[in-house]
């Protein structure tokens, strides 16, 4: 497998995006630094050959979104889901249908993809998550409109600023 991947900074920190064969593998949502985010990508895609271009309409978005103006991810590219379960990537490709500013339950995910009552099953789906923000997992809450987990850095301090952020804006 040959992997890209890119860095590149947003209004929130420095966000990076990783390929593999072409395919969208891996986002690091912001860090810090550079090389915070540099070392995150490395994690996953060590032997990964950075390209400052790669995915140029999608790291265009992504500002977009942490600049508070509404986007669709229009430019995502088809994504590598590999290491996760049919049922995991069942449920992170229903995940992406859940709009920006909106929620869904984990519950009502397990329902759509099939096993209701497995909404444990679907946090445990979630956190296997590769793509987070593109794959929109902050998005899922509790039955009760708790956040539940959240398992990126941050957790779910993150995930509540994620979801009031969406709150500003609508989706062009």
């Amino acid at each position: 497998m040959s992997g890209k991947y890119t860095v590149f900074e947003t209004a929130w920190g420095y966000f990076a995006l990783g390929t593999t064969d072409g395919r969208l593998a891996r986002a690091v949502l912001p860090c810090r630094t550079r090389a915070g985010a540099v070392e995150r990508i490395r994690t996953h895609l060590p032997a990964a050959g950075f390209e400052a271009e790669l995915l140029s309409d999608l790291q265009v978005e992504i500002a977009a979104y942490f600049d508070g103006r509404g986007v669709d991810f229009a430019s995502v590219p088809p994504l590598a889901l590999n290491g996760l379960t049919a049922y995991g990537r069942r449920v992170l490709t229903l995940c992406m249908t859940i709009t920006s500013g909106s929620t869904s339950t984990y519950g009502d995910l397990a329902r759509r993809a099939g096993r209701g009552g497995a909404a444990r099953a679907v946090g445990n789906a979630l956190a296997r998550n590769p793509i987070p923000l593109i794959i929109p997992c902050h998005r899922v809450i509790t039955a009760t409109g708790g956040l539940g987990g959240f398992s990126a850095p941050g957790g779910t301090c993150l995930k509540k600023r994620l979801l009031e952020h969406e709150r500003r804006f609508k989706p062009r």
